[in-house]
């Protein structure tokens, strides 16, 4: 698949290059990874492609996490393989429930949790057509409008009871 230009726009606007990777290096390689996740057409053609210990080591984040965030939302705004989907929706999900690695900014999973909820009708879209329960756990920790998160937290259990039959 092709890169959309949203991606490649969310890619270009942030100076990787400054940002501080989990890897130890800057964060300049990941638009690379991005892409390459991105442009596969079927799981074996991203090996290798990996964003977690880059983005976040067990849930503890580094800068690159918060403009990764918008990429992710970038991406999932428009069409993607099942596998690239399912990947960036699980590294969304570490990335908003994960806090500051030691030497990092202390708000970084604030800023997270931000960026999803700016992207909260993109990832609920998502959900409702495609991954239910990983959206679901995604909104119950962005949302804090809690009637708003549990009336979509219940549609999302409804389509994912559907989809268990």
């Amino acid at each position: 698949m092709a890169v959309s230009r949203l991606v490649r726009a969310e890619l270009a606007r942030h100076d990787w290059g400054r940002l501080r990777c989990g890897c130890g290096r800057s964060g300049a390689h990941l638009p690379g990874t991005f892409e390459t996740i991105l442009e596969a057409a079927e799981p074996r053609e991203a090996l290798g492609a990996r964003l977690d210990n880059h983005l976040e080591i067990s849930g503890n984040l580094f800068e690159v996490a918060v403009p990764a965030v918008e990429v992710i939302l970038a991406a999932l705004a428009g069409p993607l393989p099942d596998f690239a989907r399912v990947e960036l929706l699980d590294v969304l999900a570490v990335l908003v429930s994960g806090d500051s690695y030691a030497g990092q900014p202390a708000d970084l999973g604030e800023h997270c949790r931000l960026k999803a909820r700016n992207g909260l009708w993109t990832i609920l879209q998502v959900g409702y057509e495609h991954e239910a329960e990983a959206v679901r756990d995604i909104l119950w920790v962005v949302d804090p409008d809690q009637p708003r998160a549990g009336y979509h937290a219940m549609g999302l259990a409804k389509r994912i009871k559907r989809s268990r039959r």
